[in-house]
This record gives C-alpha cells, structure tokens and sequence, in this order.
C-alpha cells in the first residue's frame, strides 16, 4: 500500500501556543511508493513502473546474479548463494537484499552497491576479508 507523510516544517507551535495547522489538504504527489523486497530466486523478476512525469524505474523482486567489481576494474557476474548481512535483522533471516547488504557468492561475500528497488540491477563491490 502506497503512504503519505507530510511533517510540518519547523516549530510545531504558534508564537501564542496555538499549534500550528497544515495550509493544504494530501496531494496526489507526494504519495510515496511501496517497498519492493528484492529476494534471491530461480530466475530474475523486474518490473517497470513508471513515475510521475514519464520517469520510469526497474524494481527488481527475485535476483539471480550480481554484477561484482575487485576494484581495479575488472567486473563479472556471479551467482548468488545467500544473504549474510542485511540492514535489517529481519531482512538477513527473509533472505531480502537492499543497499548496503552483503551477500555471499561463489567468489566471496560482496556488498550491493546498487539500489535494487528503484534500478533493477544488483551491482556491488568485492569485501576483502580481514585475517584475524
């Protein structure tokens, strides 16, 4: 289900102690979109949506493989196995991949650089492991 939050912009009260009253009514707007939950699957599932204005965005929901840079350039496209890390601990144990997760591959774990709701790709970057 699409949200809508407006907050009012600085002080929550008048100079009077009266509290302050939004001037205009939801605007079509500034309703937001619902949270795409991008999990691991057999095969990859985008969608497009398109945004106000024409604009159009990939939502990926099941990903498949990801596209891993070493740094210096060098980019493949690896499987992915599971979910190590993710931003939320509920997230880790669904299995549901967002910016800032880190995924376990065949060629190591990897953190997703990418912003797999709004692009549609699932980009990241190889983590060097510390020897401790």
């Amino acid at each position: 289900m699409d949200q809508y939050h407006e907050v009012i912009e600085g002080k929550v009260r008048r100079g009077s102690g009266a509290k302050k009253v939004k001037n205009r009514d939801k605007r079509l707007a500034h309703v937001g979109g619902s949270h795409v939950k991008t999990k691991i699957g057999e095969k990859q599932v985008v969608e497009r949506k398109r945004g106000r204005g024409g604009t159009v965005k990939y939502r990926l929901k099941y990903a498949v493989y990801v596209n891993v840079s070493d740094g210096k350039g060098n980019v493949k496209k690896v499987k992915i196995q599971r979910v190590v890390v993710s931003n939320n601990p509920d997230f880790t144990r669904q299995g549901i991949i967002t910016k800032g997760s880190i995924v376990q591959t065949e060629l190591g774990k990897v953190k997703i650089t990418s912003r797999p709701g709004q692009h549609g790709v699932l980009n990241g970057v190889l983590v060097k492991e510390s020897n401790e």
